[in-house]
């Protein structure tokens, strides 16, 4: 059983719609209960951000601050964690500046970088807003596929951001009249080295998950993904890197007269698309009814979980917004005892107390009502 990561303290100032907020908290899963509206999930967006990025809404910093705030926003959580109880601190300041970029300390010492938060621990959520997942863009499960590799690559984020910076630069300097070809090839190699780290970055990810769910097949609560790539060096499974590197190379140098034409990059990992089957029935998921899509998404989550509790021996801290609204009493005990037995803390929302019943005293009870929260 991977080791229970927790928080025990949460305090908001000036987020959202909390002008302060403090919660003691155990080591039990909490449940957060109101209306809509009355800001259940910004106060998982508040935990959401004791990981890196933009939290589970990706808001402009100077949205999360509340309307009126003074000074920005911060979050402060006491963590027993991957090394130990540690006090996480982050948030911005009320000037423009401030605003953009977000601040981090831990243990009272400012950090390097937002992604010391992996050393403490990992953050997982499931929200509405994925219900459309399958259905939407590429871009979005790109999105959703590079959070997963995120949760046990930290670098994966850094490396994607500085590929994106590469491609942008390539993409000016092709809209020039005549471009500087060393400078462009400097810029290719660039790219090419950051996009097959990317590539197979993803690829490795999508091995390790499917391999959990093929040894622990599901009991039919939840139907099991099947998970593949397309849209970018589909068949680079066994080839060496620094020949992919080449190959990708190669594309981008050929590919000159094209992308200047189309204003834009059409090769990369930018374009690579996620492809998810439903396993037991084998049709795309995009296929699947919309109850179907759902629990699929809960069954590829949930398997993420155990998968990055396997490998870093923490079970992450998960955050489940309305998970239980959709479904039937049978299927929702099942869900929480899944939740359970991934072994960490998590936080879940609903409109409806009753709903959360066969967590029992597994969970910790709190009411939320215009932005207040009660045990």
């Amino acid at each position: 059983m991977p080791h229970k990561v927790f928080l025990t303290r949460l305090k908001l100032s000036d987020f959202r719609n909390y002008a302060t907020l403090a919660l003691d908290l155990d080591q039990r899963h909490v449940v957060l209960t109101g209306e809509n509206g009355a800001g259940k999930t910004n106060l998982m967006e508040g935990v959401s951000f004791l990981s890196p990025g933009r939290g589970l809404r990706r808001a402009a910093y100077a949205d999360v601050a509340r309307v009126g705030a003074p000074d920005g926003f911060s979050v402060f959580a006491a963590v027993d964690g991957m090394e130990g109880s540690v006090e996480i601190g982050t948030g911005t300041q009320g000037t423009e500046e401030g605003q953009s970029r977000r601040r981090l300390r831990i243990n009272g010492t400012a950090a390097r970088t937002v992604d010391e938060l992996t050393d403490h621990l990992r953050v997982l959520w499931l929200t509405p807003a994925m219900d459309g997942l399958f259905t939407g863009p590429s871009a979005d499960r790109r999105r959703f596929l590079d959070r997963l590799v995120l949760s046990l690559d930290p670098e994966h984020g850094r490396r994607a951001s500085e590929f994106d910076r590469a491609m942008r630069s390539r993409n000016r300097l092709l809209s020039e009249f005549r471009p500087d070809p060393a400078w462009l090839s400097a810029i290719e190699r660039e790219m090419a080295g950051l996009g097959i780290s990317m590539a197979l970055a993803r690829q490795e990810m999508l091995g390790l998950l499917s391999a959990l769910v093929e040894r622990s097949r599901s009991d039919g609560t939840f139907p099991s993904a099947s998970l593949s790539l397309a849209g970018f060096l589909d068949d680079c499974a066994g080839i060496p890197a620094f020949e992919l590197e080449e190959r990708y190379l190669a594309m981008l140098a050929e590919g000159r007269a094209r992308d200047a034409a189309a204003g834009r990059t059409l090769d990369g990992p930018h374009r690579s698309d996620l492809l998810i089957r439903h396993r037991e029935k084998d049709i795309e998921a995009e296929r699947c009814s919309t109850g179907e899509q759902k629990a699929l998404l809960v069954g590829l989550v949930l398997a993420h979980a155990r998968l990055v509790g396997d490998m870093t021996g923490h079970a992450p801290v998960l955050l489940l917004d309305e998970i239980a609204a959709h479904l039937d009493q049978g299927r929702r005990a099942a869900l929480f005892d899944l939740v359970d037995g991934l072994g960490g803390q998590s936080f879940m929302t609903g409109t409806d107390r009753a709903m959360f019943d066969a967590l029992g005293e597994r969970a910790q009870y709190l009411a939320v009502a215009n932005g207040r929260v009660s045990g």
